[in-house]
């Protein structure tokens, strides 16, 4: 098998296991977090300076949940979807909003995500190995999808990839996109994620005090744990119960 083949197969796998492979990072991640926590090796170990870098890091990551939010809210239907069962899925190119500074503003948007809770760890190798894991990891992943948008859009695909950056934006390419800001598709693809930010950062947290033997919790991740996840089985309740998330697709 040509390289190309190999790389655009094993991209499309790790597309399809792109939700639950990244959980073996987080375990690895917890475990440096709760070592480091009992064996303290740097200065960001003692308040305040703790409290600003995890402020930090959470920062990181709700950049990356905002990201995600307004690329998936201005893009076309049957496009940026959480897709993985039935594989890549696109009706068209987008090519405005976040798309006309960055052709792979959710992978982008991932990265900032993931960085977040890689900083967590205080590890600073270990943030290292995850930026050069991510880079091989999600490189497979967008080569499978770019050679899916070549294959399906040919021409229109190509002279817009000529001229937008594949991972790092620019800026000053930026075109406003022409529809209207898509709540429902928002709630519906990216409940999950602001709940999963806080969750990580809850668990770090209070799994790192518990292991001390002490209770000084940040209570904003608590309460922001709290109500995201309350929020998230709401929205889940009325997707599944209700239309009023449903689509027209005039």
């Amino acid at each position: 098998m040509a390289l190309q083949e190999e790389m655009e197969q094993q991209g499309n796998w790790l597309f399809k296991h792109r939700s639950y492979l990244p959980l073996i990072f987080l375990a690895v991640g917890m475990v440096l977090y709760l070592q480091s926590e009992l064996y303290p090796a740097s200065i960001l170990e003692q308040a305040p300076y703790e409290f600003y870098y995890d402020m930090f890091a959470l920062l990181i990551g709700l950049t990356g949940v905002y990201i995600r939010v307004i690329t998936v809210g201005y893009a076309q239907q049957n496009t940026s979807g959480r897709n993985t069962k039935q594989g890549q899925v696109a009706d068209t190119v987008n090519t405005t909003g976040m798309y006309s500074i960055v052709r792979h503003p959710l992978y982008v948007g991932n990265f900032l995500m993931w960085a977040a809770v890689a900083l967590l760890t205080g590890n600073f190798w270990f943030i290292i190995a995850f930026i050069l894991l991510y880079w091989v990891y999600y490189e497979r992943i967008m080569f499978a999808e770019e050679q899916y948008l070549r294959k399906k859009f040919g021409e229109e695909y190509l002279s817009w990839s000529d001229k937008v950056p594949a991972f790092i934006p620019a800026f000053h390419l930026y075109t406003k996109s022409n529809l209207s800001f898509n709540w429902k598709k928002v709630l519906k693809s990216e409940k999950n994620g602001l709940f999963a930010l806080f969750l990580i950062f809850c668990v770090f947290n209070v799994s790192g005090e518990l292991i001390k033997g002490r209770t000084d919790y940040n209570y904003l991740f608590i309460v922001m744990c709290v109500l995201t996840g309350i929020f998230y089985i709401i929205i889940k309740y009325i997707k599944k119960r209700t239309t009023l998330l449903n689509e027209s697709n005039g």
